[in-house]
């Protein structure tokens, strides 16, 4: 009976670990798509040391 339960609690925790490497791999994929779609943002984000570049209109 001591193998099984040994058996049973390392299948465990071999599934415990499984699921949360799955569950980091999503969470890079989902920072990755997020970070790729805000460059192709068409407006930007505008910086503050940029505002000062230009003159002021006339």
């Amino acid at each position: 009976m001591y193998e099984y339960e040994l058996y049973r609690s390392t299948s465990a925790e071999l599934i415990r670990r499984a699921d949360a490497e799955r569950e980091i791999g999503r969470a890079r994929r989902a920072r990755r798509a997020a970070r790729l779609s805000r460059r192709q943002d068409p407006e930007g984000k505008v910086r503050q040391g940029d505002r000062g570049r230009f003159a002021p209109a006339a």
